[in-house]
């Protein structure tokens, strides 16, 4: 098998890590394509895209770059030349001068998704019942615990930042609306995808399709990835 030169970059959201990539990093691998996660520390939005920023340059050749949910935020908010297409799953992606907080509450939240809040360190945790309930209620058992005992907190002050003009502007964009999602609901992901003028799929999944849907993570980046393969 040809393997592309086409790189993928991947950024989690909050309370996960790049673990919660491994069933599509193992996916592209098994179409030629060589992909990388990175380890966000979650600590300002402006930290998150510096680590963006520094994982994008030891990576060469023309990126795709993947954002989770709060990471939609940050792969819009990079300015490296290498990125040549973006893809959004179950992702916030603010517009210009809007929060990440702006846009995770434009809709009702789901019955049973958690309170959120943050603690005396202005940090926001995920309740650990949360994560069977409503973060990963597809998941088994074993992935739900893992979750939960790895889960990195959001500064709070992540989500109160205004964004300035972010890439999905100027490059080609795909979203994957999460269906059974109870942490943004699918009709926040559609407002958001329809809005962006992305090329939207769907996939009847939870919070987490990388784990609990990765054929249709798998699927979403590879339509990136041919396509900026074949406008080389």
């Amino acid at each position: 098998m040809r393997e592309s030169d086409v790189r993928v970059v991947l950024a989690h959201g909050a309370w996960a890590d790049g673990s919660s990539w491994k069933k599509v990093v193992a996916g592209l691998r098994s179409e030629g394509v060589r992909a990388v996660a990175v380890p966000l520390p979650l600590t300002s939005l402006a930290d998150d895209v510096a680590a963006l920023d520094r994982t994008l340059q030891r990576v060469d050749g023309p990126v795709v770059v993947v954002g989770h949910a709060y990471a939609g935020a940050v792969i819009a908010s990079t300015s490296s030349e290498k990125v040549a297409a973006l893809v959004y799953i179950a992702a916030l992606a603010p517009d210009e001068g809007e929060t990440v907080a702006d846009v995770f509450g434009r809709t009702e939240p789901h019955p049973q998704a958690p309170a959120l809040a943050p603690d005396r360190d202005q940090l926001i945790w995920l309740p650990e019942e949360a994560f069977a309930v409503a973060f990963a209620q597809q998941a088994s058992p074993e992935d739900q615990a893992l979750l939960a005992a790895a889960q990195r907190p959001l500064a709070a002050g992540s989500i109160g930042v205004p964004v300035g003009r972010p890439a999905w502007k100027d490059a080609p964009s795909w979203f994957l609306v999460a269906e059974e999602d109870r942490m943004i609901p699918a009709e926040n992901q559609r407002f958001m995808a329809e809005r962006m003028k992305a090329r939207v799929r769907t996939a009847p999944a939870d919070h987490v399709p990388m784990l609990t849907a990765p054929s249709a993570v798998v699927g979403i980046v590879m339509e990136a990835v041919r396509e900026v393969e074949s406008g080389r």
